[in-house]
């Protein structure tokens, strides 16, 4: 988007030099040339929880990947077919031109801002409410190059917004992780809740700066569990550095407002109802796990029982659309929040910390804070939360398995909706043990993305090396973090 921004106005400019005579008549006075870095990030915002929420599959499909849903009559991408569609090319556009160009440019322009003719106070106001924009910008920059190295890998990263150059080198993938880990601590150290920010440009939290501030620690949460198999003692440094300050209740989340009408709908709408389609159903995978488990998230999750039960598609077979229950009435409504990060993904991170021994607490009580969050999110009662606990398939004593087990799955269903992240931690995790339809031209679930078919013939030199040393481009070369 904002490569196509710079090429109309470098054409204005030649069309201006060659009539000069007519330039007066030319000019627009009313037109933007150049766009202001809050709008840039307003927009970047946007199209990143556009990119997390939405289920198209052109676009999105993680919610598949994850086998919390399925397909009806169209099944490639449940079979793990993501070259047909292009995939891995629309997701990789989008995270580089859609968003990190975007957050990139917005940094370039604010930076660029002139604070001119206050006073001594204003002036220092205005720098640090400058500094502030900055280092959110810097914060999501982070979480957009954290999406892109869990899903492919190695990829561009010091070159790949130099829009000169068109054969970026390729990073690898840890390296990446280091950098931005930095970036991010920078970010952290930069921001002053004693200014604001952005204020109703931000669209996730208003401006409010200590909420960026929790976010931040959030995301370096999650950055160091990524480690913790591959890195343990900077693992544990992060986390111990960040777990006081993260998002550990529902008033805390990330999340974007959607709205009722187009085009600021939630995007599910889009691809549910307004697309007057039926292709995806809750696949048997999810569905078998909270019927065994009686979660009183059923009714939520899922519609239309079938004589009485809720029951999931095979996944990845072709099926009849009204032989199975169906996805929530409430994912079929026009203005539900996207959510970017929440205090269930908080809560079960710091269950982890403390089973690995990278801070002191007690996992359970981690464990059911971010089962109970799910439940009230979903608009369950505190009192059906806490009979779900207390059964012993659930209870985090008696429920089976090691803790990664028990965590594994009630994060998983405690991500519904957020696949990109259910697709992660169950990588991760290695829980639930999932498997690869019959039908599908692969033996596993996949790992990651391949890399866009066009990378091999526009950038083939840095594809090559990038596919080489991350030991092959296919679906189960598993991203660095995934050492298990």
């Amino acid at each position: 988007m904002m490569i196509k921004k710079i090429i109309l106005i470098g054409l204005g400019l030649v069309f201006a030099q060659c009539s000069s005579d007519l330039e007066g008549l030319n000019e627009n006075g009313k037109a933007f040339t150049d766009v202001p870095g809050e709008m840039l990030m307003s927009n970047a915002q946007r199209e990143l929880a556009d990119q997390l929420v939405n289920t198209n599959v052109n676009n999105n499909v993680f919610r598949l990947f994850a086998q919390q849903w399925s397909e009806a009559q169209y099944t490639d991408e449940s079979r793990y077919n993501i070259i047909t569609r292009s995939i891995p090319e629309r997701h990789w556009n989008i995270m580089y031109r859609d968003i990190l160009k975007d957050f990139d440019q917005a940094a370039i322009n604010i930076e660029a801002e002139e604070i001119l003719n206050v006073s001594a106070g204003q002036f220092a106001e205005d720098t640090a409410i400058k500094a502030n924009k900055l280092a959110i910008i810097q914060i999501q920059e982070t979480l957009a190059w954290q999406i892109l190295v869990d899903t492919f890998g190695d990829i561009p990263y010091t070159e790949a917004l130099d829009i000169e150059n068109i054969n970026p080198s390729y990073t690898d993938d840890e390296a990446i992780y280091t950098s931005i880990i930095d970036n991010l601590n920078s970010a952290l150290d930069a921001l002053d809740p004693t200014y604001g920010s952005f204020g109703d440009q931000d669209l996730y939290y208003g401006g409010d700066v200590e909420s960026w501030v929790t976010l931040g620690n959030s995301l370096k949460l999650r950055l160091g569990m990524h480690l913790a198999d591959v890195n343990p003692t900077l693992a544990a440094q992060l986390v111990s550095e960040a777990a006081d300050d993260v998002i550990l209740t529902n008033e805390q989340n990330a999340t974007i407002t959607y709205f009722t009408t187009t085009p600021n709908t939630n995007p599910l709408w889009v691809d549910l109802v307004q697309s007057k389609r039926k292709d995806f159903v809750p696949a048997d995978t999810f569905v078998d796990v909270v019927n065994e488990l009686e979660d009183p998230r059923r009714p939520i999750f899922l519609s239309d029982p079938v004589n009485g039960e809720f029951i999931g598609a095979p996944y990845g077979d072709n099926i009849t659309y009204n032989d199975y229950s169906h996805l929530g009435a409430l994912f079929y409504t026009p203005d539900l929040e996207g959510v970017i990060f929440d205090a269930v993904e908080g809560n079960f991170l710091l269950a982890e910390a403390v089973e690995r021994g990278f801070i002191t607490g007690v996992a359970a009580d981690y464990y059911n804070d971010a089962i109970t969050a799910s439940m009230v999110y979903w608009g369950v009662s505190e009192v059906d939360a806490a009979t779900y606990l207390a059964q012993p398939s659930v209870a985090y004593a008696t429920a089976e398995g090691n803790y990664k087990q028990k965590i594994g799955i009630q994060k998983w269903i405690g991500l519904y909706n957020r696949g990109f992240e259910a697709w992660t931690e169950f990588r991760r995790l290695d829980y639930p043990q999932l498997e690869a339809p019959e039908q599908s031209r692969f033996d596993a679930v996949p790992l990651r993305f391949t890399y866009p078919v066009i990378e091999q013939n526009l950038n083939n030199s840095g594809y090559s090396a990038a596919a080489s040393a991350i030991g092959g481009d296919e679906l189960d070369t598993p991203i660095f973090w995934d050492v298990n």
